[in-house]
């Protein structure tokens, strides 16, 4: 698990690869990752936008940017956490992603960013 914290916001990712969802001999490699989202201000945050930069070691960097997650733009009060999981595809072996999320302070309306931490996409035989 990967774990950091930006402005009182913890963010955790685990990553799975996905043998049944992927295409060895076609070269396309399919992960999960789950990310929780923890609140540990004393204020309620919304997560508003997420960024994210998505590294294929054999394919051009891909950027991502969009409104909330999965559909959703949560609202976390202190002490909340809120767990969501997607998925990546790539074409090649190895890879991660990082990014960002733009948060909304709801006490006093300023946006923030929060920092998701790098998290390594690896075909699991590759390990070795």
């Amino acid at each position: 698990m990967n774990t950091a914290i930006t402005e009182g916001v913890q963010i955790s990712v685990n990553t799975q690869f996905r043998a049944d969802l992927s295409q060895i001999s076609s070269n396309q490699f399919f992960f999960n990752y789950r990310i929780t989202i923890e609140n540990h201000n004393s204020f309620d945050i919304q997560l508003i936008s997420r960024d994210w930069y998505i590294f294929d070691s054999l394919n051009e960097p891909n950027f991502v940017s969009g409104s909330g997650v999965v559909g959703e733009q949560p609202l976390l009060k202190p002490g909340k956490n809120f767990t969501y999981t997607s998925g990546c595809e790539l074409l090649s072996e190895i890879g991660f992603m990082k990014g960002f999320y733009t948060f909304k302070n709801l006490n006093n309306g300023k946006l923030f960013q929060v920092v998701v931490p790098t998290f390594k996409l690896i075909y699991p035989p590759r390990l070795n």
